[in-house]
């Protein structure tokens, strides 16, 4: 499966990074933009120094995850050419994890002022499956206003608010909850959480 991956300036980007992972680790295809602002919070939120060049930060995570060079393609913010920009060139499904609320309303509106607003816009033009994954607390009226009027386009809002059913003993617990989630939604099999009721059975 090829995915389309944003990680935006949200707090939270050990979910987008753990999901990329997740992906990449399985064999799927990943077109990664990572905005600016996400590079701030990576720095400030991880361990990791992320190059910001597209070129450097594809070697780099190719390098780090160990992975097949061909399943990573790293895109930078006005690369109008890459396949993400053309509702004829983009993958079916699309991530942004985390989204920030700067995101999240400029998807709303339809701005496309850069090329992760771009793909957004393109997946919910196309009717595919774009999945949302909000960071904030709390929402305000202008948040949930945004956030209606993306799932009434077609998109999946899911925040990154994890259970604790499944009785969480570290952070990474919490973080594969909301990964488990979103692979579900994208029909991908995962092993990171069992769905409800399997626990139990």
């Amino acid at each position: 499966m090829r995915v389309t991956l944003a990680i935006t300036g949200a707090s939270g980007a050990q979910y987008g990074l753990r999901l990329l992972e997740v992906l990449l680790s399985n064999g799927h295809q990943v077109y990664l933009m990572v905005s600016k602002a996400a590079q701030v919070v990576i720095a400030t939120e991880t361990t990791w120094q992320l190059p910001a060049r597209p070129a450097e930060l594809e070697a780099e995570l190719v390098k780090r995850f160990a992975v097949d060079p061909s399943l990573l393609h790293v895109f930078g913010r006005e690369q109008w050419m890459a396949p993400v920009a053309s509702g004829s060139g983009a993958p079916s499904a699309m991530v942004i994890c985390p989204c920030s609320t700067g995101s999240l309303s400029a998807i709303a509106t339809g701005a496309c002022n850069n090329l992760i607003e771009r793909a957004a816009d393109v997946a919910l033009k196309e009717r595919r499956k774009l999945i949302v994954v909000l960071r904030e607390s709390p929402y305000s009226a202008i948040h949930l206003e945004n956030m209606l009027k993306i799932t009434n386009m077609g998109g999946v809002i899911l925040p990154a608010s994890p259970g604790f059913y499944h009785q969480p003993a570290h952070v990474s617990d919490l973080i594969d909850f909301i990964v488990a989630r979103i692979l579900n939604q994208l029909g991908i099999e995962q092993q990171l959480l069992p769905r409800w009721g399997e626990q139990f059975s």
